[in-house]
């Protein structure tokens, strides 16, 4: 009987916690602390109800690392934001089952990009409702 090798751990600081008027010191710096990704943790004010940033800062990112770029939507309509995500260079886009009515389509439509894809679940949230989905995953959060 062989056992499964564990995934290897991957290390990806949020930008969130960053002071926004030194983001661009503060993305430079991570790949020196031995980060893996940047994660970005978007949110709409709807999903939750905080409200952070969106396409437009990780457009003002790629430029400054070499590091791919991880896109985690707390967003109602994840699959909307999917192109606008690809264009301004994410290289991952996780969104929440709980959001989104097409979870097939919109994984797809990530994959399609040629970019990483997978789906969050809230802690309430069953695992079984990822369970369909997981052949279209790269990641589960």
């Amino acid at each position: 009987m062989t056992e499964n090798a564990p995934a290897p751990l991957k290390i990806a600081p949020s930008i969130l916690s960053a002071d926004f008027a030194r983001m661009g010191d503060a993305v430079a710096r991570l790949a020196g602390y031995g980060a893996d990704w940047v994660h970005f943790d978007v949110m709409d004010g709807h999903f939750v109800p905080n409200l952070t940033f969106g396409p437009m800062m990780c457009a003002a990112v790629r430029p400054l690392t070499h590091l791919p770029l991880d896109v985690h939507l707390m967003v109602e309509r994840p699959g909307d934001y999917v192109e606008p995500f690809h264009a301004a260079g994410a290289d991952c886009i996780t969104f929440h089952v709980e959001a989104d009515a097409h979870v097939h389509r919109t994984l797809q439509s990530i994959r399609a990009r040629g970019m990483r894809a997978g789906v969050v679940l809230n802690p309430a949230t069953p695992v079984c409702m990822a369970e369909p989905v997981l052949p279209l995953c790269d990641l589960v959060l």
